[in-house]
Order: C-alpha cells, then structure tokens, then sequence
C-alpha cells in the first residue's frame, strides 16, 4: 500500500468527524509526561490515568458531535488563559518571547508589543493615544 493511499483512506475515515484539536492534543502531551513520571514512580493508578487521557483524546478525536466538541475546545482555551499560546504553537510562543517584549500602557492598561534590544523607545497606546518611554 503506498503511503498516499494510506494516507487517503484516514482523511477519508476522518471526514465528517472532529479530528484532533487543542484539547485532545493536550490530553495526549499530558498523557505522555504522566507515563513518565509514572515510569519513575513506579504506580499502577498513574498508568491507568495515562490510558484514561488516551481514550478520552481518541473520543474527542473521533466524534461526529463537532458543535459540541468545538465548544469544549474553546472553553478549554478560554480557561487557558495567557498559556493559550504556549499550548497551541509553543515554538512560535518561544520566538515571541524572544523577539519581543509586552508592556502595558499606563492609563488604560492596554498590552503593546515592542522589540527587544533597541533600547529607550517612545511608545504609543494603539487603544487611548497616551505616548510613554520604556526600555527594551
């Protein structure tokens, strides 16, 4: 069987399904770090939470349900909070922590990007206009 063929026949199998998103994707990463700390530890419960994350990501994954499962999806990145992106691409989170630097605006609180290591900056709030001095 050619690799396309194979590859045919699951995106086939997954149309009309949920497919994996944010949240099952999670459970299979938070899955994996618990089988190592259960390797260490050495505890049959935490094996048996590992399987439980897996087969609740596989429900997720093959659920014909979607408005049910995308609500979920976006409550659980709703309850994520400033983690959001770190969850969903942590590699394009790291090169924005990086290149970046995230000041807010004195007066209204608003988050403004600059770049890192161009020194004193004058800034200006995109939100109330107020202009400020910080270091980058």
């Amino acid at each position: 069987m050619a690799s396309g063929d194979w590859q045919r026949k699951v995106a086939e199998w997954l149309r009309g399904r949920q497919g994996p998103d944010d949240l099952a994707v999670f459970c299979v990463n938070l899955a994996i770090v618990v089988l190592l700390v259960n390797a260490l530890l050495r505890t049959g419960w935490l094996g048996w939470a590992a399987l439980l994350l897996v087969a609740y990501s596989m429900f997720r994954i093959q659920s014909r349900n979607l408005g049910t499962r995308a609500h979920e999806n976006e409550a659980f990145l709703k309850a994520l909070g400033p983690a959001r992106p770190w969850v969903q691409n942590p590699r394009a989170a790291w090169g924005e922590l990086r290149a970046y630097k995230h000041v807010r605006c004195g007066s209204c609180r608003q988050k403004v990007r600059v770049p890192r290591g161009k020194g004193r900056l004058r800034v200006t709030c995109p939100k109330c206009g107020t202009k400020f001095e910080v270091r980058s």
